[in-house]
């Protein structure tokens, strides 16, 4: 199946980059934006338009910011019908993409994030899809070479935008903290950058691969009157635990916002 995307940005860019990586062809990966030096950078063949995008994929990603999404989708309405399309806009439900559209486009939901240029990508899709059986499977495939792929019901997409969709901003925020902290300590930045990385690069893969509750790896790592226990009340101490759940939930009801706004 031949994929399209309308739209360039950050996150059409890294699923396209990893596309490629993972053997997909550039013929196979079709884009446009308005922007055509941004549109030849991420390697898929450029059309000139979103309709001739539309007319030549048999399934369209619309990768383009919550405010643009109406005129674009009236735009391509008619070259969209009985074909598939997939949204990765912030906010905006599957009901309200089909108000857009003539009632012969088939529709799915998704959230991916940046990280899946380097096929370590938390990518969730809407359970309330209208999609073909096949086009489901081609999608899962799609995004499955880019990293763990999940299905939530509609209502939770939101969360999914707070959680997993921004989590890596607040993730990178980490590890540039816990670098400053090991270079004013003395160690040099790579050494830092690279320890910083790597320390939650490893935490990450224990919690995925051996399935224990993150608490219960905490521990194992928690010695009575040690260095560790020191550091984590340091952490609660300065309200860490309830930052992180408070840029979550904030996240999510600017997802919310989005949606309404349109």
């Amino acid at each position: 199946m031949k994929f399209g995307f309308i739209g360039a940005g950050n996150m059409a860019g890294a699923m396209i980059q990893s596309a490629l990586n993972h053997n997909f062809s550039k013929q196979d990966l079709l884009v446009c934006d308005l922007d055509d030096q941004k549109a030849a950078a991420t390697g898929a063949s450029v059309m000139p338009d979103a309709q001739s995008v539309c007319r030549n994929a048999d399934i369209v990603l619309l990768a383009v910011k919550p405010n643009a999404v109406k005129s674009v989708l009236q735009s391509v309405g008619r070259q969209l019908e009985g074909k598939a399309l997939v949204s990765i806009a912030a906010g905006l439900s599957t009901d309200y993409l089909a108000s857009c559209l003539p009632d012969t486009v088939r529709i799915c939901r998704v959230m991916p994030n940046t990280p899946l240029l380097v096929g370590e990508g938390a990518i969730a899709i809407s359970a309330q899809h209208t999609l073909a059986e096949a086009e489901f499977e081609a999608v899962r495939t799609f995004f499955a070479v880019m990293g763990k792929v999940c299905c939530v019901q509609e209502s939770m997409m939101d969360a999914v935008t707070g959680l997993s969709g921004s989590g890596p901003a607040y993730v990178y925020r980490m590890i540039e903290a816990l670098s400053d902290a090991g270079v004013m300590e003395g160690l040099t930045r790579d050494a830092a950058n690279l320890l910083a990385a790597q320390t939650v690069l490893g935490a990450a893969r224990m919690v995925v691969e051996t399935g224990t509750h993150p608490a219960a790896l905490k521990d194992a790592v928690t010695s009575p009157g040690g260095t560790t226990i020191q550091g984590l009340y340091a952490l609660e101490k300065n309200g860490f635990y309830g930052a992180v759940m408070q840029a979550v939930h904030d996240g999510t009801q600017r997802s919310r916002e989005l949606g309404k706004q349109q």
